[in-house]
């Protein structure tokens, strides 16, 4: 009988963005590629629909959402963007078990951020003020851990 293999949490995770900060984030969404599929068809194909090739493989932006701190590193970094100084850096996003260990991480390459949302004021209300930025990455590598 093969062993039983559970799935991961999706709450025990961690966020690296290298040469910015390394941050506890509430909320990680948007990992994501797709691939558009072209068509062709040559004069002397014997079928009368055209064939399905592989197109551009493209990434969907990631949002982070975290609780507002005096840490205004991800501030700075999306202004230097907005003022035109573009700023890459790479980004690793570790899923967790529950003994804390990484168990699989998703490295995003060429990542800046492409917006950043403040918080939502409430003076009725006991909840967090919450940020949140939206960051644009070209490419993804996974890597699994045993």
């Amino acid at each position: 009988m093969a062993a039983r293999i559970d799935p991961y949490a999706g709450y025990n995770f961690s966020v690296e963005l290298n040469g910015i900060t390394r941050a506890g984030f509430r909320e990680c969404s948007g990992l994501e590629n797709s691939q558009t599929a072209g068509t062709y068809r040559e004069g002397t194909d014997p079928y009368l629909s055209p064939r399905k090739i592989p197109g551009l493989v493209t990434y969907g932006d990631i949002t982070l959402s975290r609780g507002v701190t005096g840490d205004s590193k991800l501030w700075e970094w999306r202004l230097k963007a907005v003022n035109g100084a573009v700023e890459r850096h790479d980004i690793s996003i570790s899923l967790h078990d529950d003994l804390g260990a990484a168990k699989i991480t998703w490295n995003l390459f060429e990542a800046w951020p492409t917006s950043w949302t403040g918080p939502s004021f409430n003076a009725t209300a006991d909840e967090l003020a919450i940020e949140q930025i939206t960051i644009a990455y070209e490419r993804i590598k996974l890597d699994v851990w045993s």
